[in-house]
């Protein structure tokens, strides 16, 4: 029996990395039994039964998973972020945040498209930068020049499990080609008139890049907030999570309730009040879906 972590899934088949080799397997009936389905970045035991081929045994607990794109053990998600092309939305930007924060996963800001903009935007976003990283995420601003030079980013990758996200147009894919030349991932082109790009990508699959395991696939194609409960949403925002505490009543919701450390917060202006409206409409989205039986 030896043990890898599944880096491809293809028409059945995973394709487990093990000992610097790649195993093509498929998973026993046994898991379709369990309606367990072997996912990308799994690790697992699995029997070679012919040179370079096997089944899986058994799969390891997860630290985490995703269900778009179907990818488990990510060490982190970068949020790809445009300037301009689409505008730059402190809105959008928090609902990735929330949602990467609710599956515990540590998110990266990349802004890119930042020589596209006027210097009054450029203000802007700069602040916007500020402001996330005093909250304590790493923001990243990058011009389309810096494609051609990257180093400065490698230190993301090295030895970690890397998924992108973003919109459609934002330049997922090019930052990826810049990365790792060999990818060739198609561009998306971008149809200004409807503003958003073409969806590009087919399988999952983790391609080695700068001494980490990078998912070839945009993240996150849907923004609902599904999985994340009103009393769970305070705690995919930072600045609020570390003041719950404060707060006069155990389970506050930081909206009606009374002597609200979050609430005095934002008076104070030590909490964004962008990020607290933001924190209002999602819980407001959260508690008016349908309930699920």
């Amino acid at each position: 029996m030896a043990e890898g972590r599944i880096i491809k899934a293809l028409s059945g088949f995973y394709y487990v990395q093990s000992g610097g080799e790649v195993y093509q397997c498929r998973g026993r009936g046994v898991f379709r039994n369990r309606k367990i389905t072997p996912l990308v970045g799994d690790f697992v035991s699995f029997d070679e039964n012919e040179a370079g081929e096997g089944y899986i045994m058994d799969i390891k607990d997860r630290e985490n998973e995703l269900v778009r794109p179907p990818i488990a053990n990510i060490d982190q998600v970068i949020i790809i972020a445009s300037a301009v092309r689409p505008d730059f939305s402190p809105m959008l930007l928090d609902r990735f945040l929330v949602l990467i924060e609710a599956k515990e996963i540590t998110p990266v800001i990349f802004v890119t498209k930042m020589d596209a903009v006027t210097e009054a935007e450029k203000r802007e976003i700069e602040q916007y930068s500020k402001n996330y990283r005093e909250i304590g995420y790493d923001v990243e601003m990058l011009s389309s020049k810096d494609s051609e030079n990257l180093p400065v980013l490698d230190h993301y990758f090295d030895k970690k499990v890397t998924v992108f996200a973003g919109q459609s147009g934002v330049g997922k894919s090019s930052l990826l080609n810049a990365l790792h030349p060999s990818l060739l991932l198609e561009t998306g082109e971008i149809s200004r008139s409807l503003g958003r790009g073409k969806h590009t990508t087919r399988h999952v699959e983790l391609v080695e890049i700068k001494g980490g395991l990078v998912a070839d696939t945009p993240g996150f194609s849907a923004l609902d907030f599904n999985e994340v409960e009103a009393d769970e949403l305070a705690d995919c925002f930072p600045e609020m999570r570390e003041r719950k505490r404060l707060c006069k009543f155990r389970g506050c919701r930081h909206h009606k309730e009374p002597k609200c450390a979050v609430k005095q917060a934002v008076e104070t202006g030590e909490i964004k009040s962008y990020r607290y409206e933001h924190y209002l409409q999602f819980l407001e989205e959260i508690q008016s879906r349908k309930p699920r039986y």
